[in-house]
Formats: C-alpha cells, structure tokens, sequence
C-alpha cells in the first residue's frame, strides 16, 4: 500500500479552515501525513489547524516562501511518503473519493503526476464558471510526450490546487524549482515527460475551487504568467508558445458568453487583452526596474526572494 502525504501551503486562511478539513476528514481515503506549512499568518488559522487531529503544522518566515522551495521543504521532511498529495487552502473536495481517484492513477506505473478536476465554486460567475469547464473538461487523459505535436504546451498543464506526484518520479527530475514566481507544477509535468514519465488528468477527482479575479488581477497574474514562461524558456523551446491555446481559450469563452451572459462580452474582449498585454510584458520583465515589477506582480513578495535570479 503506497504511503501517502497530504501538504497544503496556507496564509491567512482563516475563512476556508473549516470547510477544508471537513472535506478532508469525509474522505473514505485518509492521507498518513497531513502537513499544513505556513507562512506567517496573523487571523487565527494557525490555531484552528493545530487544534485539528492528525495535522502537522509548519511555520516559515513570510519572506521564505516560494511556491517551489516551500513544497519541496515539506516533501523533503515526510521522505517515507511514496506519494504527495498537495492542495490549496481555498480548495474544497467535492466528494469522498476524490483523494481515492487521484491514488488510483498511480497503478499504472509510468504516471508520475495526477490532477484532479476544479468545479467553479457554487457563486462563481460566467467567466470564472468557463474557465473551469473549458481547463478541467468532463473527460480524464493519460498525457505523455507524444503528445505534444497535437495538445502543445497544454501536454503540460497541471494544478496544485489538487495534484499529487509519485515521490520517485519527483526526485528523478530534481523535485520542485526552488526559485519560480509560480508554475511549479508545470515545470515538474514537463519535466517528467521529457524523461518518459506520464500525467494525468482525472476527472472523478474533484475540488470546488475558483477565482472571482478583477481585471486587474488578471494582468497582474498573466504578467507573473509571461514572468514564467521568460524565466523558464526551455518550456516554450520543448512545448511551444501558448499563443494557439490562447486563442482557442478566447473563442470558447466568447462562445460560452453568448449562451449565457452576452452583456459581459465586452468586457471580457477588455480582460483578454489585458491578459495578452501583461503576458508580454511579463516575458520582457529583465528589462524593467524591480519597482515596478513589483507593482505589475500578483505575487509581490516573488520578488524579495533571497535567492532571486538578476
């Protein structure tokens, strides 16, 4: 029976706590490990975790945080886990079996990453709702390197807001990049193609989980996004640009608007561009003061990383 660890990164989480462990407690499946690893909360939730049974709590200085380094810390520390499991504090499991659903993807033994389906939250709005059905489809897949010609970049794709990853898998391809502004789990997927590892998605794993973002937090996460993509280029050199997946991501989404919410068309012209403006502009980043590439930044504190590349 594979071992398994469940890591949640978590930062003022005070308003999900309950609804998280709930749902994690009615699982049929329960993790051997559950490790919350925080990073300098100051609302309660560090109380409400320790007080849960069975969870494990790490604390780390607010500055030392990085979405690679810090998940890599956690699976450094539980090496008798064969398989983590990894969340996000604002992801709710849908049923009982999602933990189960996800384990079960690593029967075959080639998969070294899975991830489970993200279900709009139950208030979410047209354009949060498409976002969800059109990158978390109805329909699981086993992704491997050939198929890169047909998806591109997408071969890539993966969530940590509910992913899990066969812990030889994850060390054979160097564990998680300690020095990203975000996409970590998206560097190990390709990483495990390129060494002939598997990735799947599956459907019947399942987390409400998505974002009411304004348009502003939308250019400010495709500029991390285009910050990314420039720091990391050997994913555009091995993958291709996003560009055609960008598109095909317009039309669906102006299609899905015009049965449900036309009035929102125009904005959603307005936010598409805005995305498009930030990406580029992030993929230019080396050329900006870091001022500014702080202000620009969904994740600001990326950017007082200690081990910041120039």
């Amino acid at each position: 029976m594979l071992k398994t660890l469940l890591c949640i990164p978590t930062f003022n989480a005070a308003n999900h706590v309950a609804h998280l462990l709930q749902s994690i407690q009615h699982q049929h499946l329960q993790p051997d490990h559950v490790v919350i690893v925080d990073s300098g909360s100051s609302d309660g939730s560090l109380e409400m975790f320790r007080s849960a049974a069975g969870v494990q709590v790490m604390v780390i200085p607010a500055e030392q945080f990085n979405h690679g380094r810090t998940r890599q810390l956690v699976v450094n520390n539980v090496p008798q886990a064969d398989v983590v499991f990894f969340m996000t504090q604002d992801a709710v499991l849908a049923g009982r079996d999602d933990f189960a659903s996800l384990l079960a993807c690593f029967r075959d033994e080639k998969v070294g990453a899975a991830y489970g389906r993200q279900l709009p939250r139950h208030n979410a709005g047209a354009v949060e709702t498409h976002a969800r059905l059109y990158n978390y489809p109805g329909q699981g897949r086993v992704r491997t390197i050939s198929d890169v010609p047909e998806l591109g970049i997408k071969t890539a794709f993966l969530s940590n807001s509910f992913a899990a990853y066969r812990r030889s898998a994850l060390q054979e391809v160097g564990g998680f990049p300690g020095d990203v502004i975000l996409g970590e789990d998206t560097c190990v997927a390709a990483r495990m193609l390129l060494q002939g590892w598997k990735v799947a998605y599956c459907a019947e794993a399942q987390v409400f989980h998505s974002h009411d973002y304004s348009i502003l937090d939308e250019f400010r996460r495709y500029f991390d996004i285009g910050v990314f993509h420039g720091r990391e280029s050997w994913l555009r050199r091995e993958f291709g640009a996003p560009g055609g997946e960008g598109v095909r991501f317009i039309k669906s989404e102006l299609a899905y608007l015009r049965k449900t919410r036309p009035a929102l068309i125009p904005a959603s012209l307005i936010r598409n561009a805005l995305k498009l403006s930030g990406y580029r502009l992030g993929l230019l980043e080396r050329a900006l003061p870091l001022w500014l590439k702080r202000y620009l930044s969904m994740h600001a504190s990326y950017w007082n990383c200690d081990n910041l590349i120039p």
